[in-house]
């Protein structure tokens, strides 16, 4: 009779010393971005235990966003060097202002894509209308877009801007910017600049929850895989908002960077 090992005296449980050695075999190069990992029945195989336990195993890296689960073909190897989001570097004034995206601090050499962007006028829900200062059935600009990097969605974004901004001004080159998809160089803060309302200061919350359905299908997030919330407002000199923003984050796609003064 064949003896199912088990941790004892204290030792990590048997899935976990499992899920330790195919961790190190992935990080030593043994199997590649991409590559098939042992199965359920390989694992069972090898190290003499039962179903249950090797499927924790290879639980352990999908939660951990090391491997993806592809239905019918198997567990892969899903590495991806996290996205370093530096909060106030990614604001400056100097980048926007100077005709380059947000974006480019976050994704460094490694590119991004911006994905089914989609502009059009909307009467926003509650909290964003208090957000912008709008009064109740008013209407705001929203632009809705994915971003991709390296081919895998990282990030949604949608933000909402009132037409108070430009009232009387609807046929400038940056108003009809900020209501198409191709906002220029710079972006939505460059044109809110050259309206007049140049963004100056910054407010985000940030919180860490599961994701809906259809969040989860959006990011295509591996199952127990978080993701990090984001609403961000930008305001005016005089603190007047001009924009607010939702932001959904792959939580494993991401390392949080807030330098700080003494």
């Amino acid at each position: 009779m064949n003896v199912v090992p088990t941790s004892e005296n204290g030792s990590p449980p048997v899935y976990r010393e499992i899920a330790e050695e195919l961790r190190g075999q992935i990080r030593s190069g043994r199997y590649a971005d991409g590559d098939r990992l042992p199965g359920e029945n390989t694992l069972m195989e090898h190290h003499g235990v039962a179903r249950a336990t090797a499927r924790q195993a290879l639980s352990v890296l999908i939660n951990e966003g090391l491997a993806v689960a592809v239905r019918g073909s198997g567990i892969y190897v899903r590495q991806f060097r996290p996205l370093r989001r530096h909060g106030a570097r990614r604001l400056s004034k100097d980048l926007w202002g100077n005709g380059r995206a947000i974006w480019q601090t976050d994704s460094d050499t490694r590119g991004y894509e911006v994905e089914g962007l989609v502009v059009d006028e909307v009467v926003p829900a509650e909290h964003v209308l208090r957000s912008l200062g709008l009064a109740p059935g008013d209407p705001a600009v929203r632009r809705s877009r994915r971003y991709l990097v390296e081919g895998r969605p990282v990030q949604s974004a949608v933000s909402y801007l009132s037409p108070l901004l430009w009232a009387g001004r609807e046929d400038s080159p940056a108003a009809r910017r900020v209501r198409a998809p191709d906002s220029g160089p710079g972006g939505i803060y460059a044109r809110l600049a050259e309206l007049g309302h140049a963004p100056a200061h910054f407010t985000e919350e940030i919180r860490v929850r599961m994701p809906t359905p259809e969040e989860a299908e959006e990011l295509a997030l591996s199952p127990g895989t978080p993701v990090l919330e984001v609403a961000r407002t930008a305001l005016t000199s005089d603190h007047r908002p001009v924009e607010f923003n939702e932001i959904t984050m792959d939580g494993s796609a991401y390392v949080l960077q807030y330098d700080f003064d003494a």
